[in-house]
């Protein structure tokens, strides 16, 4: 929503909206980033809804108890998703879409970088923050440029996807996530068909139903842009695409595959494979995609937005490549969300985490709403704890940050994730400072 709103402002339009964690005094910082934008800022008691309001743009979670969505209903002001502004955007513009479910802000900051390091003048609206726009005082997850390319980061989650039509398509992959993985192939059918000019295909298995016509990205011999001498580190990767050596400065073997599919994006937009390594290898990453807070002691303290199981096993497996032991922390996200993805945590929590390892995981974060409240993340801790794994539930976030501070050793990593709750940073933060004190 927020990168909507300053596409639309970058653009020369005029954009107004409502945040209830401005009504409640808080992100500050990020209100005088939109007022700097000339974004006008509302109390969410509809008043921003006036007589000039051609529109209000509501996400999936926008309820119509919200009083800007009950007065612009009062009004006759038409209520558009999120999703059709979007789709407007993305069928204007010669655009590149971003899907999967693992790894689409990632490969949509890597497209973006490496258009904007080759002189293409994109713009992007995407769901994570770059570090490269924030450095130069945005917000981090929008920027118009000059030129009619788009990069966009197009979501599954809540069935959207299916209003996009982009000149190039990406599908990254197709794991278990928000929805059942046949209704997200469906979606990426549809993708598939709208897409006007090229789609760009990982060479998983279960994405060989989109495979026909498509460039193939990955590291089997099938794939049309394959990755050969990989070598990995603790700070990156290095590896060859048809004798262009790359390296990339996050760590990772999923990043690998995400830079590979931005690599095809940017081929199928035209431009040569030669000029892509530079702008690659200043890649500055994306806000809470293995993010490092700190040092201290000998002991890391790494932000993650992993919260399905693909995603946090790829966040333990880096975090195994920079230090000896793993402290990991899980906060869910929604009860809905939670309950469909119960197992999956079980597994993968115990299938990853070594006898030496810990888990501890905080109650189920609840962002509003309607959901049925009927369990614990206690009772996710007691199951994946019978697997003999060492988890705990963490009854409050000061008792997890005294519980970490005497816990963390030198060699230590301590890796908090998690989804949707903007305070997990600043928690993260909180554990830094409280190791540093002890």
């Amino acid at each position: 929503m927020s990168a909507l709103a300053q596409f639309q402002a970058m653009k020369g339009g005029r954009v107004s909206g409502s945040d209830r964690a401005f009504d409640q005094g808080e992100r500050a910082a990020v209100r005088a980033q939109f007022e700097a934008l000339g974004i006008g800022v509302f109390t969410q008691d509809g008043s921003g809804i006036g007589e000039d309001c051609a529109a209000l743009v509501v996400s999936t979670a926008v309820e119509e108890t919200v009083p800007d969505f009950a007065a612009a209903r009062a009004r006759g002001v038409p209520i558009v998703h999120r999703s059709e502004m979007l789709a407007h955007f993305v069928g204007a513009y010669r655009s590149i879409a971003v899907t999967g479910t693992s790894g689409k802000s990632t490969v949509t900051g890597m497209t973006f970088e490496i258009l904007r390091g080759m002189g293409a003048d994109p713009s992007v609206i995407t769901g994570g923050d770059l570090p490269a726009l924030q450095a130069e005082g945005l917000i981090g997850n929008a920027f118009a440029g000059a030129s009619d390319l788009l990069v966009v980061e197009a979501d599954e989650s809540d069935g959207s996807l299916v209003r996009y039509a982009p000149s190039i398509g990406i599908i990254l992959n197709l794991q278990r996530d928000h929805k059942e993985m046949e209704e997200v192939a469906a979606m990426f059918a549809t993708l598939r068909a709208r897409t006007r000019e090229t789609l760009v295909v990982g060479d998983d298995a279960n994405l060989d139903a989109f495979s026909g016509g498509a460039t193939r990205f990955g590291l089997s011999e099938r794939a049309d842009i394959r990755a050969v001498n990989v070598e990995h580190s603790a700070d990156g990767a290095r590896f060859d695409v048809e004798g262009v050596s790359f390296a990339i400065p996050v760590p990772g073997l999923h990043n690998v595959t995400n830079a590979l599919a931005a690599i095809a994006a940017c081929r199928a937009a035209g431009l040569p494979l030669e000029g892509m390594a530079e702008p690659l290898a200043g890649f500055s990453g994306i806000g809470r995609r293995f993010q490092t807070i700190g040092h201290t002691n000998g002991i890391e303290i790494v932000d993650d937005f992993a919260h399905n199981a693909e995603k946090i096993a790829a966040a333990i497996r880096t975090a195994k490549l920079r230090g000896r032991r793993v402290l990991a922390i899980y906060q869910p996200h929604g009860y809905g969300p939670t309950r469909f993805l119960w197992q999956d945590f079980v597994r993968t929590f115990s299938g990853e985490l070594s006898a030496d390892d810990r888990l501890f995981m905080l109650e189920v974060f609840y962002a509003g709403g309607t959901a049925t409240r009927d369990f614990s993340a206690a009772d996710i801790v007691d199951e994946i704890a019978a697997t003999g794994t060492q988890a705990a539930f963490a009854p409050s976030r000061d008792w997890l940050i005294e519980a970490i501070a005497s816990e963390a050793r030198e060699g230590d990593v301590v890796l908090v994730m998690g989804a949707r709750d903007p305070s997990l940073t600043a928690f993260a933060r909180d554990i830094l400072g409280a190791i540093e004190s002890a």
